[in-house]
């Protein structure tokens, strides 16, 4: 009486045999394809793909940055001690421990300032706490020893004594409290009548768009030298984008005036905005410390200790309603931006009007109404970031574009193709839009990506392939280019020329591994007539340049450039007279060494200022920006659908970079914005000690160091990433009709996203099908799969993607299809 065996299982049809596969990774491959500048062939160096300067020093580990300086004479090294708490009054401060700790040489905190104890702008911030603390991580007061591992391991012996208050820790939280920094009643921009729009158009959709944080994650943490001098003198040595506020805050707090105290900065280990502001605090720290004990001070920050005090970028939450007619042109667009600022100004408020300046992105709505609220939470200050706020502007706007595609059931680049911004029309705050070559940058990568054939291609896959989905996107970008504040868009250079004809440039700019030195002495070469050889940048140095602004806002080459320019165009002036009197042949060398003799001025200043910019948001008038830059990207991906794993099979780009200065550098620019905006969008996520994750403690940040926060690594590049510079497109607002490249590619790494979130609308359409009686994979006539409008929040994590494949596994397990994955916002 044997048992009988069970039948075997029905063979596993054939769509679902590549569930089983594991991610294949070839070594990524791509093309370059751009335009020596045909108007600057005949100046030297200017427009040619030379390599970085200090390329060589870099990829032999011989560049040096402040931590591997030697230690100066009698150094000290420092740690900081932080609040613990998120929002509490500080009753006590006992640093008695600590102190008689080996090695520790001193204690400092708000008693220990001579002058105001105020760092940044807006003085609604101290250096050290004195009696409130506002966020975990607030600076309370800095240790001193003999080594660093002495002052960590003491700093932590330090014991403050608090009293709790209540926190604001989300975005959420600060809605419900109406707890704002700036304006109460928040920003505004506008144009027609957005509300009368939405009520007369033919259709309307509304959502919300959640955008997260992202940590900077420079190689070269937070860090900086303080050496006294004689006479109440201080040099710092930072790693900044910011000098000269780094010297305005110094001065403020030691109580000297600003001439005692001079910062130089030779080079930073990245920054991407996160040592605009951030980075005066530590120096300033380091500066009272070293006044106190008349010995040099280096202050260099563990990895966790940077990213849970010195801030992120802002997560936003948009809310949007669009109106539309039926055949796909927009007619009105109403959106309110809320921003998790932190607990003080910092850079919040102008990230916020970014944000509202770019909520168009490069359609044309002829009613739109913008509101933004920079919402004030118990959170370290979150503070500048690559993009400003642009990148979660515009990515509200795709995100209601894409709301509106699937709403009317057709393809997403025909509604975006629809509602170009086209030469002349003008922005929601009125800046008129001149070379404007989105439209010519849209044809052209789409050409380039072929995107059609990828589309068809994707498609059969997708019918042949059950658990994995292919998607493809083409999005467009519009960058605004200047500063906001208009005050800020000025640039400062010094040219010494020397008997041996040698020539030395400072330039208010900062080098952080973008190429702006090698940029500056091309243009320098470039106006002197020299090779490139000729010229050097020591250091940016605010004894050389005053009263500069910060490396930021992708205006460097431009304000810089320009001030270079200038400089060098005086000399040569100067030089012109004297090179004519002399033989055909005189050498550059001669020719300077006649000049010296002649008493002719080898020295000059230059000076730049951006006219035509600065917008007012009280009365709603004037040019935003200087310009703008676009670009266009199209992305290829493929999606696991049951572990929510991707791969980006191809990127394609197409970039308007006007007349590049150095087209090595541009595309090498454009390829880092990318893979960090992929990062933003798609893999890094800042989780907080908030409502939504109880089980951490409150405004303690989790995702701390590399262990627990991913950025993009090799692993993660395009397998295919090709970039074209846009041919013939001169921009007659900047240095030898160049443009700026820093920030603007950024957001294309939304095109990432948006292939991703193609892919998912094929896996719930099948899903879809399915649960309808479909079968067989869920095919219907023709190929297509229908997916009315679902939300995907960003960064869309696996977890993010896997969640928005509602299937019968995720049924059997009780999961709601509408399920929402929570996050730090």
């Amino acid at each position: 009486g044997g048992s009988k065996m069970p039948p075997p299982p029905p063979p596993l049809p054939k769509t679902y045999h590549s569930s089983a596969k594991q991610f294949e990774r070839p070594l990524s491959s791509g093309r370059q394809a751009f335009q020596v500048n045909p108007d600057s062939a005949h100046i030297k160096g200017v427009g040619q793909p030379l390599a970085h300067r200090s390329a060589h020093l870099q990829v032999t580990g011989e560049a040096e940055y402040i931590d591997d300086l030697p230690p100066k004479h009698r150094m000290l090294f420092s740690a900081l001690v932080l609040s613990s708490v998120p929002h509490a009054d500080i009753l006590r401060v006992d640093a008695k421990k600590a102190l008689a700790m080996p090695g520790v040489r001193g204690y400092f905190g708000a008693e220990a300032i001579n002058g105001v104890n105020e760092v940044g702008h807006w003085g609604d911030e101290e250096l050290f706490a004195s009696k409130t603390v506002h966020c975990v991580g607030q600076l309370i007061g800095i240790l001193v020893a003999d080594t660093h591992r002495q002052a960590v391991e003491a700093a932590q012996q330090v014991a403050v004594e608090y009293k709790q208050k209540p926190a604001i820790l989300s975005i959420k939280d600060a809605i419900k409290a109406k707890s704002w920094l700036g304006e109460q009643d928040g920003y505004l921009l506008s144009r027609g009548d957005a509300p009368k729009a939405m009520a007369t158009a033919e259709m309307t959709v509304e959502g919300e768009m959640r955008i997260g944080g992202q940590e900077h994650f420079y190689l070269e943490t937070q860090c900086s030298e303080a050496i006294p001098g004689e006479n109440g003198e201080m040099t710092i040595l930072a790693s900044t984008q910011n000098p000269n506020t780094t010297i305005e805050c110094v001065a403020h707090n030691l109580g000297v005036p600003v001439h005692k105290v001079v910062c130089k900065v030779k080079r930073m280990g990245g920054a991407f905005g996160g040592k605009e502001t951030r980075s005066v605090n530590y120096s300033a720290a380091a500066a009272v410390a070293a006044e106190k004990l008349g010995r040099p001070v280096r202050i260099v920050l563990d990895r966790n200790v940077d990213m849970a005090t010195s801030g992120q970028r802002h997560a936003f939450i948009g809310r949007y309603k669009v109106g539309f007619r039926r055949d796909g042109l927009l007619t009105a667009l109403d959106v309110k931006l809320y921003s998790n600022a932190g607990w003080c100004q910092d850079l919040s408020i102008p990230v916020m009007h970014r944000g509202l300046f770019h909520v168009d992105n490069v359609y044309y709505v002829p009613n739109i109404r913008a509101h933004g609220f920079a919402c004030k939470t118990n959170l370290p200050s979150h503070t500048a970031f690559r993009g400003f706020g642009g990148p979660q502007g515009l990515m509200v706007a795709e995100a209601a574009i894409d709301h509106v595609a699937r709403a009317l059931n057709i393809p997403g680049e025909a509604l975006r193709e629809r509602n170009l911004y086209q030469e002349g029309q003008s922005t929601h705050f009125g800046q008129v839009l001149t070379h404007c070559t989105v439209s010519r940058a849209w044809r052209e990568c789409k050409a380039r990506a072929q995107f059609e054939r990828r589309k068809k291609e994707a498609s059969s896959f997708n019918q042949e392939n059950r658990w994995r989905k292919r998607g493809v996107a083409l999005v467009p970008t519009k960058f605004g280019i200047a500063f906001t504040a208009k005050f800020m868009n000025q640039g400062g250079a010094l040219v010494h020329i020397y008997t041996d004809g040698s020539v030395l440039v400072t330039h208010g700019g900062t080098e952080m591994g973008q190429g702006l030195h090698t940029k500056m002495i091309q243009v320098a070469a470039g106006a002197l007539g020299v090779p490139i050889d000729y010229v050097h940048i020591a250091e940016t140095a605010t004894d050389k340049v005053p009263n500069t602004s910060p490396t930021a806002a992708s205006m460097s080459s431009d304000i810089n450039g320009m001030a270079v320019f200038r400089a060098c165009n005086k000399i040569a002036e100067r030089l012109k007279p004297l090179r004519d009197s002399m033989p055909k042949g005189t050498s550059w060398k001669q020719l300077i060494h006649k000049a010296y003799f002649d008493r002719i001025n080898l020295s000059a200043q230059g000076f730049y200022k951006v006219p035509d910019v600065g917008y007012d948001f009280k009365t709603q008038s004037g040019p935003g920006f200087s310009y703008f830059s676009y670009g266009v990207a199209c992305a290829e991906v493929e999606v696991d659908v049951l572990t929510g794993d991707h791969q980006v099979l191809s990127t394609h780009i197409v970039m308007d970079v006007g007349n590049s200065l150095n087209p090595a550098i541009d595309i090498g620019q454009i390829e880092g914005a990318f893979t960090q905006g992929m990062g933003l969008f798609t893999l890094e996520e800042m989780i907080w000690g908030d409502s939504d994750h109880k089980w951490l403690r409150p405004g303690t940040l989790m995702t701390q160091g590399p262990g627990a926060y991913k950025i993009p690594s090799f692993n993660d590049v395009p397998l295919e990433f090709n970039i074209s510079l846009l041919k013939n497109a001169p921009n007659p607002k900047a240095i030898h009709s160049s443009k700026a490249i820093g920030e603007p590619p950024l957001f294309l790494a939304a095109s990432v996203f948006y292939a991703i979130k193609d892919a998912l609308a094929h896996a719930r359409g099948e899903s879809c099908e399915e649960q309808k009686g479909g079968g067989g994979g869920g095919r219907r006539a023709g190929g297509g799969v229908k997916s009315g409008p679902f939300p995907l929040d960003s960064p869309a994590t696996a977890e993010r993607i896997r969640m928005a494949c509602p299937d019968d596994l995720t049924k059997a397990l009780g999961i709601p299809d509408s399920i929402r994955p929570l996050g730090s916002w």
